[in-house]
């Protein structure tokens, strides 16, 4: 999926991803409001297909899941990041948000079309030509990945594994 580049510094935290005061009316209005305090026309802008491209410590704060879902719901196709928090890592994962580390993004600018591939761990800014080389993901996470996340992976290997008893 293509799209194109929203720059991000460092430290973006939970907060301005599903910022509080909106966490009670539900993720339409949470997502409606993510990143207003960083980038406030984020998120009547982003498309599905676009990246977020951001500096160290992406997700820190608390352990709300809601930030990672309201990227996702904005079809935020997945974030690079220098680094996150662990637990905005694992719950993107867990969503089904492609979330990967890249040590160098230079030459990446905001609004620069892009193509992200999480599987072969790339970042192609396609009016560049170049590609940001990304941490590769193990195996396992790339499926769960693929399967739409945590719960849907589980309901996936689950059915397998019933289709093998009820085989034998």
């Amino acid at each position: 999926m293509s799209g194109r580049i929203f720059l991000l510094g460092d430290d973006i935290d939970t907060d301005q991803l599903a910022p509080g005061q909106y966490m009670k009316g539900g993720l339409e209005m949470l997502a409606a409001h993510c990143l207003e305090s960083a980038r406030p026309e984020f998120a009547g802008t982003v498309k599905p297909g676009d990246v977020i491209v951001a500096g160290k410590n992406f997700g820190m704060g608390s352990s709300r899941e809601q930030a990672a879902e309201a990227l996702k719901h904005l079809g935020v196709a997945g974030v690079v990041a220098r680094s996150f928090a662990g637990i905005f890592y694992r719950n993107a994962l867990n969503l089904g948000l492609p979330v990967l580390v890249a040590e160098n993004v230079d030459g990446v600018s905001d609004g620069d079309a892009v193509v992200l591939d999480p599987v072969a761990g790339e970042l192609r800014l396609t009016d560049k030509s170049q590609t940001v080389r990304l941490e590769p993901l193990p195996d396992n996470l790339k499926q769960m990945l693929a399967d739409g996340g945590l719960v849907p992976h589980l309901k996936k290997r689950f059915a397998k594994e019933r289709e093998r008893e009820a085989g034998a």
